[in-house]
C-alpha cells in the first residue's frame, strides 16, 4: 500500500499546476483588458485554454484527493480490525496464562497426592512386611510359609510400586513416543482411551516426517481433544487420521459427539487456545469445525521434518 507522501505527491503535483493555470489566466486576462476592443476575442483564447487546464488540473487534485481520502479510510479501518485482533488475543493469552498457572499447580497437587498416597502407602507396606519377615527369620524356629508369605506380598506390593512410578512417568513424558514413534504412542493412547471409556477410535495412521518436538505437539492435541470428548461430547466414535500431503503434516481428530456452535464462545476455551498457540509455535495450522449434534473435527497442519541429506561415501 502506498504511503501518506506517496501519495500526496500527485496531488501536490495537480493542485501547483492548477494554481499556476489559474495565475496564467489571470494575467493574460488583466493583459486582455488593457488590450483595444478589437483585438480582445483573439486574445481571449489563450486565458480560455489556461483556464480549462487549471479547472482540469483541480478536478484531477479532487480526484486524487478523494482517492487518498478512501484509502486512508482503508487504512484506518484495517488498522482498527488489527488493533481489534492484538486486543482479543492479547486478552486470550493474559487467561491463557492464569490457566496454565492453575493447571500447573493443579497438576503439583495431583503429583503430590500421588507420591504421597500411593507410593507412601505401598512403600509403608513393603517396610512392614520386610519388618515382619526379618523377625520371622531370626526367630528360634523360623516359620518358613509366613516368611513366603510376606515375601510374595512384598513382590505384589513393590510391583505396584513400580506401575505407579511407571504411570506418573508417562503422563510427564510418554517414553514410547522416542522409542516406538509417534505412530505406535497414538495407537497406544487410543487403545488405553477406549480401554478406560467405552468410546471406540478408529485410526487410520501413517509414519510422517515431524522433528520431536512437532511429534510432542501431535500427541499431545490428540491427547486434549480425546480428553475433551471423554468430559463434553458423549460420543460414540472417535475417528483418527495421521498422514503427509506433501510438505505438510496433517493432523485430524474427528468425533460424532453434541458438538458445539462455534459462534458462540465457549465457558472454557483453555484446552481449544492452549492446543492453537501450541500447534502455531511449531508453524503450524489448527481449525475447528463443530456443530451443536454434529460433532467436533479438529484440522492440524504441520510443517513435515525435511528429509536428511544422503550421507557421502568416500570410498564410492
Amino acid at each position: 500500500m502506498n504511503t501518506h507522501g506517496e501519495i500526496s505527491r500527485p496531488l501536490t503535483a495537480w493542485l501547483l499546476l492548477a494554481g499556476a493555470a489559474a495565475l496564467v489566466a489571470a494575467a493574460l486576462g488583466l493583459f486582455d483588458l488593457l488590450q483595444p476592443a478589437a483585438t480582445r476575442p483573439l486574445r481571449n483564447a489563450p486565458a480560455a485554454a489556461a483556464a480549462l487546464v487549471g479547472l482540469g488540473a483541480l478536478l484531477m487534485a479532487l480526484r486524487h484527493a478523494l482517492r487518498l481520502h478512501r484509502q486512508q479510510r482503508r487504512v484506518h479501518d484495517e488498522t482498527d480490525r488489527l488493533e481489534a485482533l492484538v486486543r482479543e488475543r492479547t486478552a486470550q493469552l493474559t487467561e491463557l496464562a492464569q490457566h496454565l498457572q492453575t493447571a500447573r499447580e493443579d497438576e503439583r497437587h495431583r503429583l503430590a497426592r500421588d507420591l504421597h498416597d500411593e507410593l507412601g502407602a505401598l512403600l509403608t507396606a513393603a517396610k512392614l512386611d520386610a519388618a515382619r519377615i526379618k523377625s520371622r527369620l531370626t526367630a528360634p524356629a523360623p516359620l518358613v510359609g509366613e516368611a513366603l508369605e510376606r515375601l510374595a506380598h512384598l513382590a505384589s506390593t513393590l510391583d505396584q510400586v513400580i506401575a505407579v512410578k511407571r504411570r506418573i512417568a508417562e503422563d510427564l513424558r510418554p517414553s514410547a513416543l522416542a522409542h516406538l514413534g509417534l505412530v505406535a504412542t497414538l495407537e497406544i493412547l487410543a487403545r488405553d482411551f477406549t480401554s478406560n471409556t467405552g468410546v471406540a477410535v478408529h485410526c487410520a495412521l501413517q509414519p510422517v516426517p515431524l522433528a520431536p518436538a512437532a511429534e510432542l505437539t501431535a500427541y499431545r492435541l490428540v491427547q486434549e481433544a480425546t480428553t475433551n470428548v471423554a468430559k463434553h461430547a458423549q460420543a460414540r466414535n472417535i475417528w483418527l487420521t495421521l498422514g503427509q500431503d506433501g510438505g505438510q503434516v496433517r493432523l485430524e481428530v474427528r468425533d460424532d459427539g453434541a458438538g458445539f456452535d462455534t459462534t458462540v464462545p465457549p465457558r472454557s476455551a483453555y484446552g481449544l487456545v492452549g492446543m492453537r498457540y501450541r500447534v502455531e509455535a511449531e508453524h503450524g495450522t489448527l481449525a475447528v469445525d463443530a456443530a451443536p449434534g454434529r460433532g467436533t473435527t479438529i484440522r492440524v497442519t504441520l510443517p513435515a521434518r525435511p528429509a536428511a541429506p544422503a550421507a557421502h561415501d568416500p570410498g564410492v
